[in-house]
């Protein structure tokens, strides 16, 4: 059989679903998504939910949307299929079984007896001594009289994997050689009491039934290998079949402290909400450990599929800055066309109300998006930047009425009035022409002070889109009355 580095690169994404996911998981999957793509290989998309009462159906389901929602498609996993189904763990229960009786036939693994209890005494006392904590092995070769007398109290055992003496050594494609001294690395659980698989079973035995050829993966799991690979060893696997590990650096915050809600690991489920695009966030996600080179951060999914190699991700933690992506969403949104604009746009005023859905709606929105693309950096702020197109109760926002109510500003507000009231062409271009000349050269206000009140008293917010193109679409009437009302 062909080792690894020769055979069809077959890459998978397994999550355990307890919730959302989250930055960290979608920067692994997208890796994972363009290695395979880049190699012309698999990737597979699998569930780890033997935790059935903190992997739910709900949250499975919400990790399928999401990957399919950013574009990150799977080749084999559910709602797809595969030769090496099925591709939830739930669902591959006995399959784990039969290799834990396989083990223990093998004397690989043994039952051990020890209570919670005990195993906490004997942490403790490896504590108090200053000695690494672990298993010390004390079911390892039980009689057959010590197991009877166990059994007699209804004791449950684990199964639990044997590790030899020695050391585990292997190559990270991104670390280089890495080794493990088994003096640190105990006899660890195969199976719980209960008869569920831990993952340490489950994630080795289903890489190596489904051929997993790249186990591309966060750093927190390095410490994990020489397990895995214990297990590969328990299951008749030769060394050149192993599959070949790439240990992802840490996403970091920008105060170096690991990433959480406070700065910037919330899920991917939140950015979508808050109107993140998809190819924004894949985007900045694959420049965190990893470059296209050229200092470039501008990147297509095609183009990542192209340049992606493991060879350029970095073994140092990567720093997750908010400015940066929604700088980079800014920039996606203002590549969009109209009508890809209008498709993104819609939902966001739909979910705030603004539309309800009717032909005239759709025309203004289609009309008033080209003057708030290059203004916007996240679709969620399309509502707060059009609803004064829409509303029937129209009213000045409370912060913004305060900054209209002086004697400067109603005498813009009566100037720009009596200017307004003469205009029949009313196209932004006239609108312009004749404020400047009532409100700038005739009462010798600079641009700021001049329109500031205007824009307040038409939109009902010192934020929105281009005045005088705001108030072409809004029209002459509903301009000129909300001006009225303002005094």
């Amino acid at each position: 059989m062909p080792n690894s580095s020769q055979r069809e690169v077959r890459v998978r994404f397994a999550p355990s679903p307890t919730g959302d996911l989250h930055v960290g998981n979608i920067r692994t999957a997208l890796f994972d998504w363009a290695y395979a793509r880049h190699t012309g290989g698999k990737f597979i998309f699998r569930i780890e939910d033997t935790d059935r009462e903190r992997v739910t159906d709900e949250y499975i389901a919400a990790a399928i949307d999401t990957l399919r929602w950013l574009g990150l498609q799977w080749d084999e996993g559910p709602e797809v299929g595969g030769p090496y189904g099925p591709y939830l763990q739930s669902q591959r229960l006995e399959i784990y079984a039969e290799w834990a009786t396989k083990f223990l036939a093998q004397g690989d693994a043994y039952h051990c007896y020890c209570s919670a209890a005990e195993l906490e005494a004997v942490r403790e006392a490896q504590r108090s001594a200053n000695v690494a904590p672990g298993y010390d092995g004390k079911c390892r070769n039980l009689s057959a009289e010590a197991i009877a007398v166990y059994e007699a109290e209804g004791r449950k055992p684990v199964v639990r994997m044997r590790m030899p003496e020695g050391s585990t050594t292997f190559t990270d494609l991104i670390r280089g050689d890495v080794s493990f001294e088994h003096d640190f690395v105990p006899d660890f659980v195969l199976v719980r009491a209960d008869g569920s698989p831990l993952y340490t079973l489950a994630v080795a035995v289903d890489d190596v039934m489904m051929k997993v050829t790249h186990v591309l993966r966060g750093e927190d799991l390095l410490s994990s290998t020489p397990r895995q690979i214990r297990v590969y060893q328990a299951m008749g696997v030769t060394p050149d079949e192993y599959p070949l590990f790439a240990h992802l650096p840490f996403v970091m915050g920008q105060d170096n402290t690991k990433l959480s809600k406070r700065n910037g690991e919330v899920s991917i489920a939140w950015y979508r909400d808050a109107g993140y695009l998809p190819e924004a966030i894949c985007n900045y996600l694959a420049l965190l450990g990893w470059s296209p080179g050229e200092d470039r951060e501008d990147v297509s999914m095609k183009e990542l599929t192209e340049l992606f190699t493991v060879e350029r991700v970095h073994s140092s933690p990567a720093r997750f800055d908010m400015k940066k992506l929604e700088a980079i969403n800014g920039d996606k949104i203002r590549s969009l066309t109209l009508d890809e604009f209008y498709s993104r746009a819609l939902p966001f005023l739909q979910r705030a109300e603004v539309i309800t859905g009717t032909v005239a709606e759709a025309d203004l929105v289609k009309r008033a998006l080209p003057i708030i693309q290059e203004r916007i950096a996240t679709l969620s702020e399309i509502p707060l930047m059009l609803k004064f197109l829409f509303v029937t109760n129209f009213s000045v926002e409370p912060d913004s009425q305060t900054k209209i109510q002086d004697e400067q500003s109603k005498k813009v507000l009566q100037s720009a009035l009596d200017a307004l009231s003469g205009v029949s062409d009313w196209s932004h271009e006239s609108i312009e022409s004749v404020l400047r000349v009532a409100l700038i050269e005739g009462l010798g206000l600079k641009p700021r002070i001049a329109f500031g009140a205007v824009r307040i008293a038409v939109t009902g917010s010192h934020i929105s889109p281009p005045l005088f193109e705001s108030m072409e679409l809004l029209g002459r009437e509903r301009s000129l009355e909300r001006i009225k009302a303002a005094l």
